[in-house]
């Protein structure tokens, strides 16, 4: 996970705690989380908008 270890990520921790305080990281990480989720949401209706076109213009097969 980009070279973090344990005592990496405790530091980073620490550093928000006193930037934001412990009142607001809970409501960051909920809104991080969201943005996350919505970006994957979105991932996946473009992906599937991709094979919705590459169906239609799939010639049909006639006998």
């Amino acid at each position: 996970m980009f070279g973090l270890g344990m005592p990496e990520l405790i530091v980073i921790l620490v550093i928000l705690l006193l930037i934001f305080g412990a009142t607001k990281l809970p409501e960051i990480g909920k809104s991080i989380g969201k943005t996350i989720s919505e970006f994957k949401k979105g991932m996946r209706e473009i992906d599937s908008d991709k094979e919705e076109k590459k169906e239609d213009k799939t010639p049909a097969v006639k006998k």
